[in-house]
C-alpha cells in the first residue's frame, strides 16, 4: 500500500518540477534562437544537383540583349535626346538605344538613364516616348516621382569604368562594378545602401575554395574527383544592414553564374561572389555586379581563410571561423576597364 506525501516531500517535488520545466524552457530558447540566427539557407544549396547548362555564345547573346529599367519611376537629368521626338515600341528598345551610346572605347557614355512611357492609357499622346538622359552623378540618380501611379519606366545604364562600387574589407578592397541594365532593383537597393555611408551588420561569413574542380580561371576541370563540389568555389555573405530595413527582392535572372559574378542568394540579403565560372546553375541567381579581375586575389585569399564544417539544408558548407566585416563605399574616379 502506498504511502502519503508529506509537506517536506511534496516541497521537494514542486522544486524538481520547476526545475525539469526550466530545462526544457531553456533548450527549447536555444535551439529557436539558433535557427533563427543561422544565415537563410532556403537557396544556399549551391550544389551539383542543379541542372547543367553548356553555355557559349547564344548564352552570351542573350546576356547581352539584358536591358531593364524599374516600372513606375521616372528620372530627372538633363535630356540627350527627346522623347517627343523619340518614340520606340518598348522599355528595352529605350533601354538599349541608351546602352548603345556607350560603344565609343575613347569616351563615356553620353547616355547613363532613359525613361519610357510604355502606359498606352496613362501616356495617351506620349506613349512610346523614349527619353535619353544624362545624370550630374549616376551613383545618386535624381528621382523625380516614384508612385504606383506614375506612368514612367526608367533605368540607368554604367558605361566603362562607372558604376564601380568598393567592398572593403581587412584583407584588401574589392571592386564591383554594379549591372543596373540586368538588375535594375537589386542595383537599386545597393545605391540606396551607398547612399547610407556605412554597412553595419554586412559581413563575409562563409569561403570555400575551387579545391580541384576548377582551375585558376574558373574553368571546371573535366573529370575532377568531387564533380563540381564541394567546396563550391565562392565566398557568401549578408549585405544587410541595421539602418535599411531591407526587403526581398524579386529575381532578376540574367547572366549565369561566372567567375567575379556578385549574386544574391534567393532574394538577398544573403550574397555570394563566386570563384568560378558556374555554368551547372544555369540563370537562377540574380547576378548585380562583377569584381573587377585584379582584385580577383583577394577574392581567393578570402576562399583559404581558416574554417569550420556545418551542414545548410543537407549541403556541407565551409564557414568562416571569424567573420569578415563589410564596408560599401563609392569611388570618385576609375582607371578600371569594365
Amino acid at each position: 500500500m502506498g504511502r502519503r506525501q508529506t509537506d517536506s516531500e511534496l516541497s521537494r517535488l514542486a522544486v524538481l518540477i520547476i526545475f525539469v520545466l526550466g530545462c526544457i524552457s531553456f533548450f527549447m530558447f536555444y535551439f529557436c534562437f539558433s535557427v533563427g540566427y543561422k544565415p537563410s539557407t532556403s537557396h544556399v544549396s549551391l550544389d551539383s544537383t542543379l541542372s547543367f547548362s553548356g553555355g557559349g555564345q547564344e548564352e552570351e547573346e542573350e546576356e547581352e540583349r539584358c536591358c531593364r529599367g524599374i516600372e513606375h519611376l521616372e528620372l530627372w537629368g538633363d535630356a540627350v535626346k527627346w522623347g517627343a521626338n523619340f518614340k520606340v515600341n518598348s522599355s528595352k528598345e529605350c533601354c538599349m538605344a541608351c546602352k548603345d551610346t556607350c560603344e565609343a572605347e575613347d569616351r563615356p557614355c553620353s547616355c547613363d538613364s532613359w525613361v519610357f512611357c510604355g502606359d498606352k492609357q496613362a501616356c495617351g499622346s506620349r506613349f512610346g516616348e523614349c527619353w535619353l538622359k544624362k545624370q550630374k552623378d549616376a551613383l545618386e540618380p535624381n528621382p523625380r516621382d516614384a508612385r504606383d501611379q506614375v506612368m514612367w519606366t526608367s533605368g540607368l545604364i554604367f558605361g566603362k569604368g562607372e558604376g564601380i562600387v568598393r567592398l572593403e574589407t581587412e584583407y584588401g578592397t574589392l571592386h564591383v562594378k554594379l549591372l543596373p541594365d540586368s538588375a535594375p532593383l537589386s542595383v537599386a537597393y545597393m545605391l540606396e545602401l551607398l547612399a547610407s555611408r556605412h554597412c553595419v551588420g554586412c559581413q563575409f561569413h562563409r569561403a570555400e575554395s575551387r579545391g580541384t574542380h576548377w582551375d585558376t580561371e574558373g574553368n571546371h576541370i573535366e573529370n575532377a574527383p568531387g564533380g563540381y563540389g564541394p567546396p563550391f568555389a565562392l565566398i557568401q555573405g549578408s549585405l544587410e544592414t541595421h539602418s535599411i530595413t531591407f526587403k526581398e527582392i524579386p529575381l532578376e535572372v540574367c547572366s549565369t553564374i561566372r567567375r567575379g559574378s556578385v549574386a544574391w542568394v534567393g532574394s538577398g540579403p544573403e550574397f555570394f561572389i563566386s570563384l568560378a565560372n558556374h555554368n551547372e546553375w544555369k540563370k537562377v541567381y540574380t547576378v548585380f555586379g562583377i569584381v573587377l579581375p585584379e582584385d580577383m586575389a583577394i577574392a581567393e585569399r578570402i576562399a583559404r581563410l581558416p574554417t569550420k564544417q556545418e551542414v545548410w539544408s543537407n549541403v556541407n558548407v565551409s564557414v568562416l571561423e571569424k567573420p569578415i566585416p563589410l564596408r560599401f563605399r563609392r569611388i570618385s574616379t576609375s582607371q578600371a576597364t569594365l
